[in-house]
């Protein structure tokens, strides 16, 4: 038993996504141990989302491997990573806007099989219930973050990607949408990647801190480690813009 706890459920080893001259993503060997909150921050630029992508299949790594639950991902398509048990939500969320909430979260649910029944479930652990029959188009941006996470986590992930959860919210809302996003991960035992701005978010919630910087780790360590650093507190924590 030890020893399957030993094995990472996502591992990248030296992990590099070229387009054309840039480097994207430039060498990157990352472990995440099962249940961690990992939080993944740097400038604009650094190749965050690019990662995120190739952890998801949506783009194939220039060369490198990347490893779920230590199986070769290479080659494997969105939808094969997500039936392996990777989610993943956008900085800007993709709903189906003419369609109501319910229908939006209907459309997960089918695509893994489950049923009718678990669509008031699915909403109300978002606090979408009272909205359901509302169109997507006329959602919050907080509410349309939530109703992502919603059919993200309809498809019942093991390991969920989240491309700035809070983008576009103010305090209040930031502060709301991760009381969800970490009473879900807790509730269902989720391991959890998050790309974020907002450092107070990133420290509130984070096991673990990965910074980045033109396609390259930085720093990897805990959110005290990350947080006494020289180079983060005055590239990173001294400026509104963090990442």
């Amino acid at each position: 038993m030890n020893m399957a706890k030993s094995v990472p459920v996502l591992e990248l080893d030296g992990v590099k996504r070229h387009f054309g001259g840039i480097r994207a993503v430039d060498g990157v060997t990352l472990t995440v141990q099962e249940s961690a909150a990992v939080a993944l921050i740097g400038p604009n630029g650094a190749g965050k989302s690019t990662l995120f992508a190739l952890m998801m299949g949506e783009l194939a790594p220039t060369s490198g491997t990347i490893r779920l639950d230590a199986r070769d991902m290479k080659g494997l398509s969105p939808e094969q990573h997500s039936r392996l048990g990777v989610g993943r939500t956008f900085q800007t969320p993709r709903l189906f806007a003419g369609l109501t909430v319910a229908e939006n979260a209907r459309i997960a649910l089918l695509a893994r099989g489950g049923g009718e029944g678990q669509i008031e479930e699915v909403l109300d652990e978002v606090g979408l219930f009272d909205t359901r029959e509302q169109s997507a188009s006329a959602l919050s941006q907080g509410q349309r973050k939530r109703l992502e996470l919603a059919m993200v986590l309809a498809l019942r992930p093991r390991v969920l990607l989240l491309d700035e959860p809070t983008a576009g919210m103010g305090v209040e809302e930031r502060s709301t949408i991760m009381a969800l996003v970490m009473e879900a991960v807790r509730r269902r035992r989720l391991t959890l990647v998050f790309c974020e701005h907002d450092m107070e978010t990133v420290f509130a919630h984070a096991s673990r801190v990965v910074v980045m910087d033109r396609g390259r780790i930085l720093i990897d360590g805990s959110p005290e480690q990350v947080r006494r650093n020289p180079h983060v507190q005055e590239i990173y924590l001294g400026t509104p813009e963090a990442s």
